[in-house]
């Protein structure tokens, strides 16, 4: 790995995915395989680690033939499409040898967690069974391992969902509603990912006009669309520094 900062999207859709079972819109039945989303999640390589941005249920899958797993998992909340699969990070753990895979989150995702997967804190574990390390988010910043890491807060209809800054990188999702303040910790970076639902409003989700907004007042030069639900065609048109995210796709800055 080089000295630079990457990011790759592992999956760019909503909570169902697309194509959605059973749907015959057109962009269900694309063949544009950029319309083809797994549920959101990204890795973010950095000079020092490869750190996980949410373990949703599609998660082996988008592990399959990476060069460079992940050492380290930051969830952003607790809903099943960003938790579902930690159980699939167990080959990674077994792989690195690690007594625990270290896990970054806020409180109520943790205990989120430890009620899905009970038997990752156990003290006397089945054989095979995976352990996480969770640590609480509530400071302004926190390091994983050697990288430090900004949270960035916002909401999700009311749920407080994190985002977070690495290095040239901010990384936003599933939110509706950001503050000025949690904002300013994109000032500087050149790289950002911000959920866009579709173009209609939603309750629990920017839609595109809010995204460019957000987008536009974080002064940061690249922006790129995640979380895109069947609504959107990966070819809509956006202004000048926008971009549609799609799975596969890879960052350098």
């Amino acid at each position: 790995m080089g000295q630079s900062f990457s990011i790759q999207f592992l999956g760019t859709g909503t909570s169902q995915g697309i194509p959605v079972i059973g749907c015959e819109c057109d962009v269900c039945k694309s063949v544009n395989p950029k319309n083809r989303r797994l549920r959101t999640s990204a890795i973010i390589h950095t000079p020092r680690l490869t750190i996980l941005i949410d373990a949703g249920p599609d998660l082996r899958q988008q592990l399959l033939g990476l060069s460079d797993l992940p050492e380290a998992l930051l969830i952003t909340h607790a809903h099943q499409d960003h938790i579902a699969g930690m159980d699939d990070l167990r080959p990674v753990i077994f792989l690195q040898g690690n007594d625990s895979f270290p896990v970054f989150c806020n409180q109520t995702t943790a205990d989120r967690v430890r009620q899905m997967y009970p038997y990752a804190f156990v003290e006397n574990p089945y054989p095979g069974a995976p352990k996480f390390a969770l640590n609480i988010i509530s400071q302004s910043v926190f390091h994983v391992k050697d990288e430090l890491v900004i949270p960035i807060f916002g909401s999700h209809a009311g749920m407080e969902v994190l985002g977070f800054r690495v290095g040239p990188i901010v990384y936003i999702t599933d939110m509706n509603c950001i503050s000025d303040d949690e904002l300013e910790k994109a000032k500087g970076a050149e790289i950002m990912v911000i959920n866009a639902l579709r173009k209609e409003k939603h309750h629990s989700h920017f839609n595109v006009d809010e995204a460019i907004d957000i987008g536009r007042k974080s002064g940061v030069p690249q922006v790129y669309f995640t979380h895109i639900s069947h609504h959107l065609d990966h070819d809509i048109c956006l202004p000048p520094g926008f971009f549609m995210a799609y799975d596969g796709l890879k960052i350098s800055v």
